[in-house]
């Protein structure tokens, strides 16, 4: 899947990462976790498992559209990923959970959102790539989330290997709003243009690219649709980002060649 960037990595100085669904696996961990905390009223790996994680994650989806378009709504992931939950259990497809879980216990299922399991590439492959650039997450995840997840310097739980962190909330807006990398770029010091966003959502790295960043793609499992991740190619094989790579560890190769070859 990866090819001869019609860039050169070379003249990349830094690297952010979008961190839920491209270095963390949300989806794997929160439908795991899901029916191991419902009490029985939920069996594992279960459609209704999985139903209810992309349900989660699709009410994440419309809060950050909503307030991107000038609705009402915080800008903190775990206030929003509550609310979401709280609507949830209030429907008829879930409301048998609602007397699962006590107030204690809902506020223990949004935690779960600050302990995902990492790709099995993403330590191995960040920490190579350091040795070629910043490497920063750039992520709508808020802060103390991002911090318990991705934590400086050493993520607490999943030892990833950041150099900073840095979340939307701190710029009051969500990606891909433009704003969101221009200010990323901004605190980090390095010109857009010599920025590479590697994500898993072509959603994202458009935003990425209307900013002026050069735009990695990477596929994962969960992200995108089958179409996408299969049919995803570089600009210079007629697609749409600079780069597809099939790991961070195939990308971090691609930095230390370009690097040595001066190419």
């Amino acid at each position: 899947m990866s090819t001869e960037p019609a860039f050169s990595l070379r003249d990349v100085d830094a690297y952010m990462f979008d961190a839920f669904g491209t270095t963390v696996d949300w989806y794997t961990t929160v439908s795991r976790e899901i029916p191991r905390r419902s009490k029985g009223a939920m069996a594992e790996s279960s459609q209704d498992a999985e139903d209810f994680t992309r349900e989660w994650r699709q009410g994440y989806y419309s809060h950050i559209r909503k307030v991107n378009e000038g609705g009402s709504g915080t800008f903190n992931v775990d206030i929003a990923h509550r609310e979401i939950l709280e609507e949830m259990l209030a429907s008829s497809r879930w409301s048998h959970l609602a007397a699962v879980w006590d107030e204690s216990e809902r506020s223990s299922l949004v935690t779960v959102w600050h302990d995902l399991d990492a790709y099995e590439d993403s330590v191995p492959g960040l920490s190579e790539l350091k040795k070629h650039g910043v490497v920063v997450t750039l992520s709508n995840g808020n802060y103390r989330l991002l911090l318990d997840m991705v934590g400086i310097p050493v993520a607490k739980n999943k030892g990833l290997p950041w150099d900073g962190i840095l979340s939307t909330e701190l710029f009051g807006v969500y990606k891909p709003t433009k704003q969101a990398y221009l200010s990323a770029a901004y605190h980090i010091a390095v010109p857009p243009e010599r920025i590479a966003m590697v994500a898993a959502h072509k959603w994202d790295l458009h935003g990425a690219a209307q900013a002026g960043l050069k735009t990695i793609y990477v596929p994962r499992p969960a992200e995108d649709t089958k179409e996408i991740r299969e049919n995803m190619r570089s600009k210079a094989e007629g697609g749409e980002v600079d780069l597809v790579v099939n790991s961070f560890v195939e990308l971090a190769s691609l930095a230390a060649e370009a690097k040595a070859s001066g190419k």
